[in-house]
């Protein structure tokens, strides 16, 4: 499945030891899992995950999530940004979350905010998938 996860699901995975999110990052970690990344999507992933409530509430300290970072940049499939689709989300802070599976042709976002994505992303032809729901279909595939 080529998917993109929203930093949602990143924030969960390092905040539980348990959970959909943390098997996926597990797998991404593996090579089981390839995610779709762009460089405004690392970005807010590095912002958002080195947050001190973040990093405090995790199993990580700071150098290693940034050593988690650099894996994910190893391992994901960079997209090329091509152009831009906004405005189509109600948050436009999330509008290249929704470019990088559209430019990178994902199948899937996966996010724990499906409500944000699921109309925008349809037009797209892009599922929004929970990461219970992501792992589900990798079961499938």
């Amino acid at each position: 499945m080529r998917a993109v996860l929203d930093t949602s699901v990143l924030v969960a995975a390092i905040r539980s030891s348990r959970g959909a999110s943390r098997e996926l990052l597990r797998m991404v970690i593996n090579g089981e899992l390839k995610p779709l990344i762009s460089v405004p999507l690392i970005l807010e992933y590095e912002a958002v995950l080195t947050r001190p409530e973040h990093v405090r509430a995790s199993d990580l300290d700071e150098e290693a999530i940034t050593e988690l970072l650099k894996a994910i940049v190893r391992i994901g499939e960079q997209v090329h940004i091509a152009s831009r689709l906004r405005p189509q989300l109600v948050d436009p802070d999330d509008e290249f979350v929704l470019e990088a599976p559209y430019h990178g042709k994902a199948d899937a976002i996966v996010t724990l905010n499906t409500r944000d994505f699921l109309a925008a992303a349809g037009r797209f032809s892009i599922l929004t998938l929970s990461p219970a729901e992501a792992l589900e279909r990798m079961k499938h595939l």
